[in-house]
């Protein structure tokens, strides 16, 4: 079966193309889609330097060195073993095996794996730091979207309770944000 991971790594991802006997049953679209997406990952290897800014709407594997902004908001960014960053980081996901130096922003998650490095601060509703991994800064993990949507809902639903001012227990949903 297809993992998004599986696809992030590419020594796994090409392994997974040789799914050609699948077609055959049921799971011919689910073969064609991981290929798709397997073509629309990008490597930029370990001897290639970008300096300025970097813009896509791929998911990225970085292997070299990457100094300025890289912004894939709707993508998955992943900093290779031998990647070296020194730059503001906004992507969907991050998962770092290098060297992050400079704020990282995820509309999704950040993973700092085993030998992983971020130096900076860190914004993300989910951050996981691996055993090994090392990181210095400070972590956000507000949810801006679920919040913005929130407080529409909470209206309509203190709307009707008017004498719910003991709505009180509204602000409670903070509790919700623990869970």
């Amino acid at each position: 079966m297809w993992k998004r991971d599986e696809a992030v790594r590419p020594a796994s991802g090409q392994p997974a193309a040789p799914q050609a006997p699948a077609p055959a049953g049921a799971s011919g679209p689910r073969a064609e889609v991981s290929q798709k997406r397997e073509s629309d990952i990008v490597n930029i290897g370990k001897s290639v330097v970008i300096k300025g800014e970097l813009n896509g709407s791929e998911d990225l594997t970085i292997e070299g060195q990457v100094e300025g902004t890289i912004q894939l908001r709707d993508h998955v960014l992943t900093i290779g073993a031998n990647g070296r960053i020194k730059a503001q980081v906004f992507a969907k996901a991050v998962i770092v095996l290098g060297e992050v130096t400079g704020n990282v922003t995820a509309s999704e998650k950040v993973d700092i794996r085993d030998n992983g490095s971020v130096d900076g601060d860190i914004i993300a509703p989910r951050v996981a730091i691996a055993e090994g991994a090392h990181f210095r800064g400070s972590v956000d993990m507000q949810k801006k979207s679920p919040q913005a949507q929130a407080p529409g809902a909470k209206p309509a639903a203190a709307a009707t309770p008017a004498p719910a001012a003991a709505a009180t227990p509204s602000p409670q949903p903070a509790t919700r944000v623990g869970v």
